[in-house]
C-alpha cells in the first residue's frame, strides 16, 4: 500500500501500457476475453485518480503528488511527475472517457486485439503528458500518442470512402486522413523539439518546476542572440505546435479528415482529451515560461480563438455529413478555451483585473473539461446511428424521434448540452469565458458571440434533421439505443446535468491552479 501511495501517477500512466502488454498476450480469437480484460484494467487508472482526487489539496501551492528519479543526467533531465489543479482535471476526464470509450468499442470485430491494445497505449501517451514535468518526457509522451491514433484512424477508419490525390491516384479516405493527422502534429513537433532543446542547453535542467522559476526572468545571450530573441522564437515554436493540436485556425484543416475517418471511439478520444493536450501546453508551459511574449501577443491569440468560434461554427453550419458537423463543433467549441487562455496571458503583462482574468481563465479550463465529455458523447451517438444506417447523411434521416425515441432522448440533452443550454454544462464554462473576456477583449467578445447564434443553429437544425419531421420509411424497424451503450453514456449526461447545477465542485478543483497561473 505504501508503494502505491508513493507512486501512484506512476502506477496511473504505466497500467495502461501494462494493460495493452497482457492484452496482447491473450489468444487472439478470444475476442470477448479481450474486451473484457480491456475494459476492466481502463478502470484501474480511473480508480487510481479518484485516489489522487480524494486526497488532492487543492489550496496547496505547486505539485502534488510529485515523483522523481534520476534518468538522464547527462542532458539534465529527470524522471518527474507531479500533477496540480489543472493536470488532475484533465487526469481525470481522461481515465473517465478511456473506459467509456472502450465500452462503446465493444461492437468492433475487425483484428480485436491490436485494437483494444493500441487503445490503451493511447490513454498511457495522453496520461503521460499531463502530470509529468520534464521537458524532455512531456515531448516524448506528446509523441508517443500519435502512434496509436495514426493506427486506429487507418485501419480502423471508414472503408468505402476514397480520396483523389496528386496524378489522379486515389486512396483510402482513412489513410489520408491519418497521413494528414500525424504530418500536421509532427511538423509542430519539430518546433517544439528543437525550442526544448534550445531551452535545455542554455538552462541546464529540463525540469518544469525549476523553469517556472527561472527561466521567464533568464537573461544574456545565446548564439549571438539576444535571450529575449531566443524566447520569442521559443514561445512562437511552442505556440504553433500547441495550436495545431487544439487545433486553431488556421491550422484546424487535419481535424475534420481524422474524425470523420476514425472509429467511434477514436473520435470520442480525439475530441475529447487529445485536443486539450494542445490547450494544456497553453497553461502548463507557454504562459509560465514565457509570460511577457505570451502578454505581449496576447491579441494574436484572441483573434485566433475568434476566428476558430466563427469560422468553426459557420464549417459547421454548412455540413451535411452528421460526424463532420460535430468535428468542425470541436474547432469551435476550443476557439472559447483559446480566448479564455488569451485573457490569461493579458493579465500576466498586468492591466486586467483580477476577477476577469479569473473568470475567463477557470472558464477556459472547464470547458477542456466541458468539451471533453459534451463531444465525446455526440460522437458516440453519431456512431450508434451510423452502426445501424449505415450513413452519415443528414439528408437521410427524419423522424428518428419516433422509431427511437430513447436514443432520440439521449441526442435532445447531449445536444442542448453542446449549445449551452442554462442549466447543463456548456453554459457555464461559456457564461465565465465571455464574462472574463469582454472587458479584456470587447470587440473580439462581441463578435465571438456571433459562434455561439452559429452553434444553436447547426445543433438545433440537426435535431430537425434527424429526429423530427417525416420519417424515412428506410428507418422503420431500427434498433433502439442498447443497455451498452446507455451504460457508457450515462456517466458522461450526469456529469453535464452536475456540472450545469453545481460548477463549484469541479471549479475548485483548480481555482486555486488558475490563480497562481495568472499571478
Amino acid at each position: 500500500m505504501d508503494f502505491v501511495q508513493a507512486h501512484l501517477l506512476t502506477l496511473i500512466t504505466v497500467v495502461p501500457l501494462l494493460g495493452a502488454g497482457l492484452v496482447m498476450l491473450l489468444p487472439r480469437d478470444q475476442e470477448r476475453l479481450i474486451k473484457w480484460v480491456s475494459l476492466l484494467v481502463s478502470l484501474i487508472p480511473l480508480a487510481l485518480a479518484v485516489v489522487v482526487w480524494v486526497n488532492f489539496r487543492p489550496a496547496a501551492a505547486g505539485f502534488q503528488f510529485e515523483e522523481r528519479a534520476v534518468w538522464f543526467p547527462q542532458i539534465g533531465a529527470s524522471y518527474h511527475l507531479g500533477v496540480d489543479g489543472i493536470g488532475l482535471a484533465m487526469v481525470l476526464l481522461t481515465t473517465l472517457l478511456t473506459p467509456l470509450a472502450l465500452l462503446i468499442s465493444f461492437s468492433v470485430t475487425k483484428n480485436v486485439r491490436a485494437y483494444f491494445a493500441l487503445f490503451l497505449m493511447l490513454e498511457m501517451g495522453m496520461l503521460g503528458v499531463f502530470v509529468t514535468l520534464d521537458l524532455i518526457l512531456f515531448f516524448l509522451f506528446w509523441e508517443i500518442g500519435l502512434v496509436p491514433m495514426y493506427f486506429l484512424i487507418n485501419q480502423w477508419g471508414s472503408e468505402k470512402d476514397e480520396r483523389e490525390i496528386w496524378g489522379g491516384r486515389k486512396i483510402k479516405a482513412r489513410t489520408y486522413a491519418a497521413f494528414k493527422f500525424i504530418l500536421y502534429t509532427m511538423v509542430g513537433s519539430l518546433g517544439l523539439l528543437l525550442a526544448i532543446q534550445v531551452i535545455g542547453l542554455t538552462a541546464g535542467t529540463f525540469d518544469i518546476v525549476r523553469l517556472h522559476t527561472f527561466w521567464p526572468t533568464f537573461s544574456g545571450s545565446l548564439f549571438g542572440l539576444p535571450i529575449a530573441t531566443i524566447k520569442t522564437i521559443g514561445f512562437w515554436a511552442f505556440t504553433i505546435a500547441f495550436a495545431i493540436k487544439v487545433p486553431i485556425w488556421p491550422f484546424h484543416t487535419w481535424l475534420p479528415d481524422a474524425h470523420t475517418e476514425a472509429p467511434t471511439a477514436g473520435s470520442m478520444i480525439l475530441a475529447g482529451v487529445l485536443l486539450k493536450l494542445g490547450a494544456f501546453g497553453f497553461l502548463r508551459l507557454v504562459l509560465p515560461l514565457f509570460p511577457q511574449q505570451a502578454a505581449q501577443f496576447a491579441w494574436v491569440l484572441a483573434l485566433l480563438g475568434l476566428a476558430a468560434a466563427i469560422f468553426g461554427g459557420l464549417a459547421a453550419l454548412g455540413q451535411d455529413d452528421f460526424k463532420r458537423l460535430v468535428a468542425y463543433s470541436s474547432v469551435g467549441h476550443m476557439g472559447f478555451v483559446v480566448l479564455g487562455i488569451a485573457v490569461a496571458a493579458k493579465a500576466l503583462g498586468g492591466g486586467v483585473e483580477s476577477l476577469d482574468a479569473t473568470l475567463a481563465a477557470n472558464g477556459a479550463v472547464l470547458q477542456m473539461f466541458n468539451h471533453g465529455i459534451s463531444a465525446a458523447a455526440m460522437f458516440a451517438l453519431v456512431g450508434m446511428v451510423y452502426e445501424r444506417a449505415h450513413t452519415r447523411s443528414l439528408k437521410a434521416f427524419g423522424g428518428l424521434g419516433v422509431v427511437v425515441p430513447a436514443y432520440g432522448g439521449v441526442l435532445l440533452f447531449c445536444t442542448l448540452a453542446s449549445l449551452g443550454l442554462p442549466g447543463l454544462n456548456g453554459f457555464v464554462s461559456e457564461f465565465m469565458v465571455f464574462r472574463g473576456t469582454w472587458p479584456v477583449f470587447t470587440a473580439i467578445t462581441a463578435a465571438a458571440t456571433l459562434g455561439l447564434v452559429f452553434t444553436a443553429a447547426y445543433l438545433l437544425w440537426t435535431i430537425q434533421k434527424v429526429l423530427l419531421g417525416p420519417l424515412n420509411p428506410r428507418w422503420e424497424g431500427m434498433r433502439e439505443i442498447s443497455f451498452r451503450e446507455v451504460v457508457a453514456m450515462a456517466p458522461l449526461m450526469t456529469l453535464m446535468l452536475l456540472i450545469g447545477l453545481w460548477p463549484s465542485w469541479l471549479i475548485n478543483l483548480f481555482n486555486a491552479t488558475v490563480m497562481r497561473l495568472i499571478g
